[in-house]
C-alpha cells in the first residue's frame, strides 16, 4: 500500500516535512509549522523557491534580506478570509517569530531565480465559487498560473461545504503532454470543521494499479503522485485544503476520469 496519507508527527514546531526524496517524486515539497506565541522558525530555501502561507495567526517575518513586518490576520482558517503569504526565491533565508499561536505552511518547488521576493495577498485574492450543486466549493487562488509570481509553484486554498465533493469531477495531471495534460505532483493539507470530524480522499489511476481511499483527519496531508484525487466532506463537517502543485511546466492541464467525462461535458 503506498504511503500517501501523512499524519502530523508532533503538535508544536515543525509537524510535517514532505520532500521530493521522502515522497518519491521530483518537484513538490511541503512543510508545516505549528508555533506558540514567541516561538521561532527559520530555514534556508537552498535550490528551491518557497511560498509561506499564514494559514492561521500572525508572525513577524524576515526573508531574502528584508523585514516584511507582521503577516497574517486570519485567526481561524474557516473564517475564509484571504491569506497573507510571502514568496521567497531560491538562494535566500527566512525567519518567523510568532506574535500569536500560528500555523505556517512552507510550500516549495525547484527555483530558477526568475522572481523577486514579494508579498502575496490578502489584496488580490478573492474567494471564488467553483462547481455546481453538491460539487460547489470556494477557491482562494494564491499563485496559480495566471499569477506570474513563481518559477514552478502553483498554490491554492479550497473550502468545501459540509456534504459536498471537491477536486471533482475526478481528474488527473500525471503526463507531460502539454497542452492536453501536464505533469504536476500535488499535496493536500487538510483541515476539518469541527476538528473532530473526518473527510474522504481517494487517489486512483484508470487501470487501478493505484487505488487508495483514505479517511483524512484535521491536520493530515495527502500526497498525490499520479491519478485522480477527489475529496468528500461528510454532512456536518466542512473541509479546507491547501494545494501545492509543481512539475516541469507551470501549467495546470488535466484529463477527467472516463467515468465522469459526461459530468464535465454537462456542467462545462
Amino acid at each position: 500500500m503506498p504511503d500517501l496519507l501523512k499524519k502530523p508527527f508532533g503538535t508544536r514546531g515543525k509537524v510535517h516535512q514532505i520532500t521530493p526524496e521522502s515522497a518519491g517524486w521530483r518537484y513538490v515539497g511541503f512543510s508545516l509549522y505549528r508555533l506558540n506565541a514567541g516561538d521561532r522558525a527559520a530555514e534556508a530555501t537552498g535550490d528551491r523557491e518557497v511560498i509561506l502561507v499564514m494559514v492561521e495567526g500572525r508572525a513577524q517575518i524576515t526573508g531574502a534580506g528584508q523585514d516584511w513586518g507582521v503577516l497574517g490576520e486570519r485567526m481561524n482558517v474557516f473564517d475564509k478570509t484571504a491569506p497573507h503569504c510571502l514568496y521567497l526565491p531560491n538562494g535566500t533565508e527566512w525567519e518567523a517569530r510568532a506574535d500569536t499561536d500560528c500555523i505556517i505552511a512552507v510550500c516549495s518547488a525547484p527555483g530558477m531565480g526568475g522572481h523577486e521576493a514579494r508579498r502575496i495577498g490578502p489584496d488580490g485574492i478573492t474567494l471564488t465559487p467553483r462547481g455546481k450543486g453538491a460539487n460547489t466549493r470556494y477557491i482562494n487562488n494564491i499563485a496559480m498560473e495566471n499569477e506570474d509570481y513563481c518559477d514552478s509553484l502553483l498554490v491554492t486554498e479550497v473550502f468545501t461545504p459540509a456534504g459536498n465533493w471537491s477536486s471533482f469531477p475526478s481528474h488527473r495531471h500525471d503526463e507531460d503532454d502539454y497542452p492536453r495534460i501536464t505533469y504536476l505532483e500535488e499535496t493536500y493539507y487538510h483541515r476539518l470543521n469541527p476538528a473532530s470530524g473526518f473527510g474522504i480522499q481517494r487517489v486512483y489511476t484508470d487501470d487501478r494499479s493505484l487505488d487508495e481511499t483514505m479517511a483524512v483527519s484535521d491536520g493530515d496531508v495527502v500526497c498525490v503522485p499520479r491519478g485522480h484525487h477527489p475529496c468528500g466532506a461528510p454532512y456536518g463537517f466542512e473541509m479546507y485544503y491547501l494545494n501545492v502543485m509543481a512539475g516541469p511546466k507551470r501549467k495546470w492541464r488535466f484529463v477527467a476520469a472516463p467515468e465522469v467525462e459526461w459530468i464535465m461535458e454537462r456542467d462545462g
